[in-house]
């Protein structure tokens, strides 16, 4: 007959954290929230890390190289969405790559025959105002000089005037050679009162720009997420069907990690890219695996040899996969069970493999739930689509701000390759909704908030680091009533209430 468990799945919403001793240490600017990426060895670093415990979904709606770059520079990583064709995937990953913290691939480029006419066009499309003037007028041309809006005055100089009759010539200007650092680049733009730098090879092709603008911004990123060559760290979005060519292009285009997106990960078919990946390229090449929601799930990944295991099966917000078939688990339920099945791994391997809580976060004291649970980080869908970052549309909807918002079990996403029921590649029903969320704003600002909450909390339970946070942390379980008694209750909230003007 049919197993059955007898404990009740729980959701984040049914725990509370109980606060433990805080001593004088515990102040939030000395909590660390860096985490492992991937599996270890005892005594061993992680080959790679997150600053912050975030990651972004395997989603069209969330993912692409814009919030790659924006959620690295925070310390935490995307996963490029995989439904799309290997070439433009491949295409986001190099972006990411090619951008180089504080180093920046021009896309405002002119060639020398243009017009002062089309430079204007061009600055007001994109709004940049110093543009390198290259010999065909691409991001990685032949530099021959640089057009700042000191160069001309569009009330005197006529919009007929080529761009060589007024930019600033190749050898008038300050550059630096491609192994230049970015404290050395820095150092040549202050040194010469510079606004910005070209960087360039030994042919004098253009590589990036270094601007001077960018200087607070970077310093003001301490925990920007970046690889030995000081390039933003990203990750690919990869499936069971064509890995064959994906994971060649992804690893090619320079993708840090791989993930494979899948609703179940305790199948073959996981278990067959993993090998294929290994085979293939050692450890070279690191991939995450799943969603799995009990212990059996996560003991097959683990030795199939995921490196990190997402953890989570019908809990997200644009997710009906439970309601369509019947699968899944309630969230918090299963990152107790799976993440007590990565300490059992743990002590009998002595090979550490993180677990990524995907699914079930609706607010950000979840996320703290989640990591007080047991989960290294966590990837979210719903959260990081709310930000101007995300690679959707901003509408009005009632007279309010929201962005769109699909699951990649939608028709929407035309997403076989996760979702196929059968050799036609097509959809028979649907796993996911089309929806809209409400607009938040720029990410940089709400992750700041979120990472306090965090780090107050763990401060609460006397914690400065996750994994410390994961043994003191006290956790119970709280009725529907309790629930209801930890929001405001039994007032008139006054942003609720028209008050009337007194006479």
């Amino acid at each position: 007959m049919a197993r059955y468990f007898d404990e009740v799945a729980h959701t984040f919403n049914e725990y509370l954290l109980i606060p433990g001793y805080s001593s004088a240490e515990c102040m939030l600017d000395r909590v660390d929230l860096s985490t492992p990426l991937v599996r270890y060895k005892r005594g061993c670093e992680p080959a790679l890390k997150l600053n912050i415990p975030l990651t972004s979904a395997i989603m069209q709606s969330v993912s692409d190289d814009t919030m790659a770059i924006s959620l690295a520079r925070e310390g935490g990583l995307s996963f490029v969405y995989s439904s799309q064709p290997v070439e433009q995937e491949a295409a986001m990953i190099a972006k990411v790559k090619d951008y180089k913290a504080g180093f920046v691939v021009s896309d405002s480029n002119l060639s020398p025959n243009m017009t002062l006419k089309e430079v204007i066009e061009l600055k007001e499309k994109s709004g940049h105002s110093t543009m390198p003037v290259t010999a065909d007028g691409t991001s990685h041309g032949k530099v021959l000089g640089i057009v700042t809006s000191r160069d001309y005055r569009p009330s005197r100089t006529p919009l007929s005037t080529k761009v060589t009759d007024f930019m600033t010539p190749f050898e008038r200007l300050v550059v630096a050679p491609e192994e230049t650092t970015l404290k050395e680049a820095n150092d040549i733009i202050w040194d010469h009162k510079l606004n910005a730098l070209p960087v360039i090879d030994k042919n004098g092709c253009l590589l990036y720009m270094v601007f001077r603008k960018d200087y607070d911004s970077h310093k003001q990123n301490p925990l920007e997420n970046l690889d030995s060559h000081k390039r933003y760290i990203v990750g690919a979005g990869i499936n069971t069907h064509d890995y064959t060519e994906r994971i060649p292009a992804m690893v090619k285009a320079g993708a840090d990690v791989l993930c494979i997106d899948s609703s179940e990960g305790f199948s073959e078919w996981q278990e067959r890219t993993l090998k294929w990946a290994h085979d293939e390229y050692g450890e070279s090449v690191r991939i995450g695996a799943g969603n799995v929601v009990d212990r059996d799930g996560f003991r097959f990944l683990a030795d199939a040899g995921a490196d990190f295991i997402k953890v989570g099966i019908g809990g997200g917000s644009i997710c009906i996969t439970r309601e369509q078939k019947g699968i899944g688990r309630g969230q918090a339920t299963s990152i107790i069970e799976v993440a007590k099945a990565r300490n059992e791994y743990f002590e009998e391997t002595g090979v550490y493999v993180p677990i990524c809580s995907d699914g079930g976060i609706v607010f950000d004291h979840h996320m703290t739930l989640a990591l007080a649970m047991g989960a290294d980080f966590m990837m979210l869908g719903r959260y990081f689509a709310r930000f101007d970052e995300s690679p959707t549309n901003k509408v009005t909807i009632n007279g309010n701000y929201m962005k769109e918002y699909w699951g990649e079990g939608s028709a929407r996403a035309v997403n076989w390759a996760r979702y196929s029921q059968g050799p036609q590649r097509k959809l028979s029903f649907e796993e996911g909704v089309d929806s809209y969320v409400p607009y938040a704003g720029a990410l940089k600002d709400n992750v700041a908030v979120t990472l306090a909450k965090i780090r107050s909390t763990m401060c609460n339970c006397g914690s400065l680091t996750i994994p410390e946070f994961q043994k003191k942390a006290k956790l119970t379980l709280i009725s529907s009533t309790s629930i209801i008694e930890g929001g405001a209750h039994d007032v008139m909230l006054k942003d609720q209430v028209n008050l009337l003007p007194s006479r």
